[in-house]
């Protein structure tokens, strides 16, 4: 047990989802401002509304650590450098598809096999958001390359729990991952 209070391995890999959630956030904040400029509009809520989201499972998997007394470094990689939006969308599909496909089921897998319910909850609340980001981000790639910009009906809700995604005019009553009321989403 580490001094966190999770198995060892399970706290590397909350400090390594905090590292690549961290770093997401701002990545796709800055991919925003280049959609904004370019005139996709939609394409630039929605990097900016995944950031929030992305900030929200960063805040879960740091929490996770609350118990920490010495410092830890992050160490996280990801698709990282400057372009277009098409380029930028292209990352942000490379980040999101190794978190569904590898990164998620492999660190709540590690979890549930240590018995850190805490740190499992946390990763499937993050796995169950990026899924949902996975496909709107390969939608708005899909409309970039034909340099038409995403179509979105309302706005981007975000549950401020655990980052669960909603495209809509409205929120919806209760969030499907965690149980939070629709009115507490954030709107994009």
């Amino acid at each position: 047990m580490s001094e966190s209070g999770h198995p060892a391995m399970t706290q590397d890999a909350l400090v390594s989802s905090y590292g690549g959630e961290s770093m997401a956030h701002m990545r796709y904040l800055i991919f925003a401002d280049i959609a904004e400029k370019e005139g996709f509009k939609n394409v630039a809520r929605l990097f900016r509304a995944i950031a929030f989201a992305e900030q929200v499972h960063a805040r879960n998997h740091y929490q996770r650590l609350e118990k920490l007394k010495a410092p830890l470094k992050v160490v996280a990689e990801a698709p990282f450098g400057p372009g277009d939006t098409a380029k930028n969308l292209e990352l942000a599909i490379m980040g999101e598809r190794f978190e569904v496909e590898e990164m998620y089921p492999a660190y709540i897998e590690l979890a549930r096999m240590q018995g850190d319910r805490a740190a499992e909850m946390t990763f499937r609340y993050a796995l169950e958001a990026e899924r949902i980001h996975l496909k709107l981000y390969q939608e708005a790639l899909e409309h970039v390359k034909r340099g038409e910009d995403m179509p979105i009906d309302g706005y981007i809700w975000i549950c401020p729990v655990c980052g669960h995604t909603v495209v809509g005019r409205d929120p919806p009553p209760k969030c499907p991952i965690c149980g939070a009321l629709g009115k507490d989403f954030v709107r994009f």
